[in-house]
Formats: structure tokens, C-alpha cells, sequence
């Protein structure tokens, strides 16, 4: 289960934010997390407060954007959001496309109280 070394990294990225703004708590986190990212949602949901516990991250809420697959086609040149298992163009069902979206893993934003 990488999503454990996902949140540990993630909580320390976040601790040494917290430190620079002399935070007291984080309240809320907003993740942004693409269909092709790898990332299992759920289970980084269970493992991120059993890594914060003990900080100034226990107790966060974990606030999640999901960002579906995009690709830009090659041959007809269109953006679309295809089926994550199988990556085509959704208007001349080209596989001949570059992904251009989706992979995302990422911290939007932290509410924080000082």
C-alpha cells in the first residue's frame, strides 16, 4: 500500500508549511487527485490520520477533487475524458493521444488556524 508513504510525505510537506506560518492546527486539506494518479482515494483516507496522528494535522478534514482522465488527440486534435482503462479519443476513437490530464496527485490548499 504506497498510499502510507504518499500521507507520510505528505504530512511532512504539510508540518513544515504549518511551521513557517506558525500555525497552531490544520483544519482542513484540500487534495486534488487525478483518475490516473495510481492513488487509491480510499485508502490514502484511512492511512493519512493514522500518519497524523500525534501532530498538528490530527483531526484534519480531508477534502478531496477528483480530476478525471483527459487526453488531446493526435489525429482529430479534440480534448475528451475517456474511460480510464482504456485511453482513446472519445470523438474519432483514436488511441493515438496524449494524456494531458488526470495524473494529478497533489495539495490544493490548507486551512489553517494560527
Amino acid at each position: 500500500m504506497h498510499e502510507l508513504s504518499l500521507a507520510q510525505a505528505m504530512v511532512q510537506e504539510i508540518e513544515a508549511a504549518l511551521a513557517k506560518e506558525h500555525a497552531t492546527a490544520l483544519l482542513s486539506i484540500n487534495i486534488k487527485i487525478g483518475a490516473l494518479s495510481g492513488v487509491e482515494k480510499e485508502a490514502f483516507a484511512f492511512a493519512f490520520p493514522i500518519v497524523a496522528e500525534g501532530t498538528l494535522l490530527a483531526g484534519a478534514d480531508l477534502l478531496f477533487e477528483e480530476v478525471p482522465a483527459a487526453v488531446t488527440c493526435r489525429d482529430c486534435g479534440k480534448v475528451s475524458s475517456p474511460d480510464v482503462h482504456f485511453l482513446q479519443c472519445a470523438h474519432c476513437a483514436s488511441i493515438n493521444v496524449d494524456i494531458v490530464g488526470g495524473r494529478e496527485f497533489m495539495i490544493q490548499s490548507l486551512e489553517i488556524e494560527t
